[in-house]
Order: structure tokens, then C-alpha cells, then sequence
């Protein structure tokens, strides 16, 4: 389990440089002598505080997932009420938003996606206290719009298609960018490719 830390505010100066990095560069690649250079501590700081370089990058998606967490709830927007829908709708709007835009609270996401294709140590722990019960909600949105009639197979790929989606506007931002002759993602953006998401994915469940 990722551990509780206590912030304090030189405690946060390193956290939200180490995360910078490691969001940039990934876990390998980054290197401890470079967060204490940019975070203006010495090394002693570090190993006082979380230990290693192991243990820091723990602390670092600890850090950013309660950010995130507190803009973008665990209930994704969704409500009991709506329809099976209107809960993926607001699954894959909340989903997106947290893999592209930018800004503090967006770099859990960016740290996910590092972690999707150069995975670490850490991987384990985030399958389990945050991919698997966000797979699972998913899931469950996805058996109410095909029915009983699916097997737990197909609505396990479907699911993971609709999650592809999203992650490839990320993991292929450079190649989008190219495509779409753009710089960045625009709020404009980010809102047009969850619509378009939200279509292509409801359009083909129900007609799977």
C-alpha cells in the first residue's frame, strides 16, 4: 500500500519537483541528484525524508493521486440514477480530463501513463488500490448497456478498448499533434475527443 505522508511544505516542494521529472522523463531516467538540484535541497533532504529513490517515487504518486482525486472523485461524476449512458459519458469525460489536461492536479495521469508502458515496482500497488476498481466500475457500465447476454470476456475487452482510446490521445500525443497540425491540447480539444469517444464507444456497444 502507498503510505500516508505528512506534507510539510519543503516535504511538497520535492514531491511536486520529483513528480515533474519522473512524469517527464520516467522512473529510470530520472535521477535523484536531478530533483535536488531543481527542488533546491542536497541529497541528505531526501534521504531523510522518504529514504530512496524507491520510496520518494511511492510518495510522488501518493501525493498526486490525493490531487487528483479531490478534482476528479473516484465516482467519475457518475450517479446512481443515471443511465447506463449517461455513466459512461461521464466515465470517459472524467477519464480523459486526467490524462490530458494540464496543470497540478493532471500529473497523476501523466505518472500513469509513464507507468502503462515503462513499468516500475509501483505498478503492482497502483493495480490494485487504482486501475483495477477503476477497471471494475468501467466494467460494470459497459455489461449494463450489452446485457446479461455478453460474456465476461467480451465485456472485459470492451472495456479495455474504451480505455485504449483514451490512453492513445496520451501515450500518442507527439503523432496526434503532427496529425492534427496542432501544439496542444486546447480545453476545446480535450472536450471534442471525449464526445467523440463517448459516440464511437456507445455506437458500438450497442450494436456489438
Amino acid at each position: 500500500m502507498i503510505a500516508e505522508i505528512k506534507v510539510k511544505p519543503k516535504v511538497e516542494s520535492i514531491l511536486e519537483t520529483a513528480g515533474e521529472i519522473f512524469a517527464e522523463q520516467g522512473f529510470r531516467k530520472t535521477t535523484v541528484r536531478e530533483i535536488c538540484k531543481r527542488s533546491g535541497v542536497n541529497l541528505a533532504a531526501i534521504n531523510y525524508y522518504f529514504g530512496d529513490k524507491e520510496r520518494l517515487y511511492l510518495a510522488v504518486l501518493k501525493y498526486y493521486r490525493e490531487l487528483a482525486i479531490q478534482k476528479y472523485p473516484l465516482t467519475f461524476g457518475i450517479k446512481e440514477t443515471d443511465t447506463p449512458e449517461e455513466k459512461l459519458s461521464n466515465f470517459i469525460r472524467s477519464f480523459i480530463c486526467r490524462f490530458l489536461e494540464e496543470g497540478k492536479t493532471a500529473l497523476f495521469g501523466k505518472l500513469l501513463a509513464r507507468e502503462f508502458t515503462e513499468s516500475t515496482g509501483a505498478l503492482d500497488v497502483l493495480v490494485e488500490e487504482f486501475i483495477k476498481p477503476t477497471f471494475i466500475k468501467l466494467s460494470s457500465i459497459v455489461r449494463e448497456i450489452v446485457g446479461k447476454k455478453s460474456t465476461d470476456q467480451k465485456v472485459e475487452l470492451c472495456a479495455m478498448s474504451i480505455i485504449g482510446q483514451c490512453l492513445y490521445f496520451r501515450n500518442a500525443r507527439p503523432i496526434v499533434f503532427r496529425l492534427r497540425h496542432k501544439e496542444g491540447y486546447t480545453d476545446e480539444d480535450i472536450k471534442e475527443i471525449a464526445e467523440h469517444i463517448i459516440n464511437f464507444s456507445l455506437k458500438g456497444l450497442l450494436n456489438y
